[in-house]
């Protein structure tokens, strides 16, 4: 009797104990591991209460800024002159006439002065934009500006003293946190969905050919057609991203949904803010993700980073010293995994701004000092090479060379082609400007100048790389 006594008191002491262990053990929310005199294993988390799985605070914080948004565009559609022509469609109808379409969306709110965020897809081709807020009161919108690249578009509203979702820190999300999507899906104004973050860095297929930048955050919170420019905010109640797309074969919500990441946003907002422009920043790289047979060649541990294959000539990473062959791993203290990382790191920066680059070369690692550049100098910025800028690309005075080698008095040479009016008018480097608008130009003032003057459109006439007179123009 006494015996079986002692045992049950030594049970119990042993039970108390570990209790006790657990319990000291165990903090914030950290997984711990805790052994008995058996040698068996517990697994224990000890969640405070701000750590509970409850979204009532972000939700109720953050719903009054996120808003209704309302597009009407017009479009012109030829009226049937006849009822034949009405049924079979018959060429020659009668006037046009313009149709209204209504399109809606969301949006965020970001300064209480009236700022709103939203997608440039759900105000595109807009004749008209309406705002309504949560509490039912409406407000004629404006559009400050757009960025098409990362589908990005600011409004703004006269107003003031709004509710606003301050800006969270992107970089900090964790895979596996949960975020709420607040918006207006099929006209359900202030819907909340919950989910967690699914994947970081996610890109899409392009099937347009247009610059884009991706680097979406994808989570499982419900997404439908209306969430467009709504809010993704994590439990602290802090805009994390702003929803933008689904992939989908209907349509509609089938558990994947993308957001592009509040960092972003951010500085795109505040870049159209103060100039109704985006001041971009360039590294200057053609790079490619690191495949089987470069992490063979180059005797790499790991597959994170993107091999560089060329440098661009004076720009940003060539003045730092990178070298195509050069494997990059790091833009200041963001670790680059793939392409998508790389321009979700540039974004951040403006023309001018400074970062720390780390590449792998002969297996060692480097660290770089890049002063970024941007996409497009002003028209007649002159470079430190001599060049000036001229709608994203650059330009001088052809050498005294180039003019004996196509027999020519004067001209104005295409030295670099970027993104731009050139580059969409199908001009090329090396091109020689003789004419623009039928007068004879021999600097790149001459051009910029002429330009200036021209109202609706530039005509250039010059010689091509292979000898050839050649044309392009394009409107201003």
């Amino acid at each position: 009797m006494k015996r079986g006594l002692f045992i049950v008191l030594l049970s119990a002491l042993a039970g108390g104990l570990t209790a006790y262990a657990v319990a000291n053990f165990s903090d914030g929310g950290h997984v711990q591991q805790v052994a008995t005199s058996e040698g068996a294993q517990f697994r224990t988390v000890s969640l405070s209460h701000e750590n509970w799985p409850d979204f009532t605070y972000a939700a109720e914080s953050a719903v009054d800024a996120v808003v209704y948004v309302k597009v009407v565009s017009t479009s012109v559609q030829q009226a049937p002159s006849s009822i034949f022509d009405f049924f079979f469609g018959a060429p020659g109808g009668g006037a046009p006439q313009q149709r209204e379409r209504v399109g809606s969306g969301s949006g965020v709110i970001i300064r209480e002065d009236g700022y709103i965020v939203t997608n440039n897809h759900v105000i595109d081709g807009a004749s008209k934009i309406e705002v309504t807020l949560n509490s039912n009161q409406t407000y004629p919108a404006t559009l400050v500006g757009t960025d098409p690249a990362t589908d990005v578009a600011l409004l703004k509203i006269d107003a003031s003293g709004l509710p606003v979702i301050p800006f969270g820190d992107s970089d900090k999300l964790r895979l596996g946190e949960w975020v709420i999507a607040i918006g207006s899906p099929y006209d359900l104004r202030s819907t909340i969905t919950a989910g967690i973050v699914s994947a970081k860095g996610r890109s899409m297929p392009n099937y347009t050919g247009e610059f884009k930048i991706e680097s979406f955050i994808q989570t499982d919170a419900a997404v439908n057609p209306g969430n467009s420019g709504g809010a993704l905010v994590d439990r602290a109640g802090n805009l994390v991203g702003i929803n933008t797309a689904i992939i989908s074969q209907t349509g509609s919500y089938t558990g994947y949904s993308f957001a592009v990441p509040s960092n972003i946003v951010k500085k795109i907002a505040y870049d159209l803010m103060d100039f109704g422009s985006v001041k971009r920043a360039v590294l200057g790289i053609v790079m490619q993700p690191i495949d089987d047979k470069i992490a063979e060649e180059l005797k790499l541990s790991s597959r994170n980073g993107v091999y560089i294959n060329e440098v661009s000539k004076s720009g940003a990473a060539d003045k730092a010293g990178l070298k195509a062959g050069d494997i990059l791993i790091a833009i200041d203290s963001m670790k680059i995994t793939n392409t998508s990382s790389v321009q979700e790191a540039v974004s951040r920066f403006s023309p001018g701004d400074k970062a720390s680059v780390t590449v792998i070369r002969d297996g060692k690692e480097m660290v770089f000092d890049v002063v970024f550049k941007g996409t497009s100098q002003e028209n007649g910025t002159v470079s430190d090479d001599g060049t000036v800028a001229f709608y994203g690309s650059s330009i001088r005075a052809a050498s005294k060379e180039t003019l004996e080698k196509y027999g020519i008095k004067s001209g104005v040479e295409i030295v670099e082609l970027g993104p731009g009016k050139l580059m969409e008018a199908g001009a090329v480097e090396g091109f020689i400007i003789q004419y623009v608008n039928d007068q004879q130009v021999k600097t790149p003032q001459d051009v910029i100048d002429i330009v200036k003057k021209s109202k609706r459109a530039v005509f250039v006439e010059g010689i091509t790389p292979s000898g050839r007179t050649g044309y392009f123009g394009f409107g201003v």
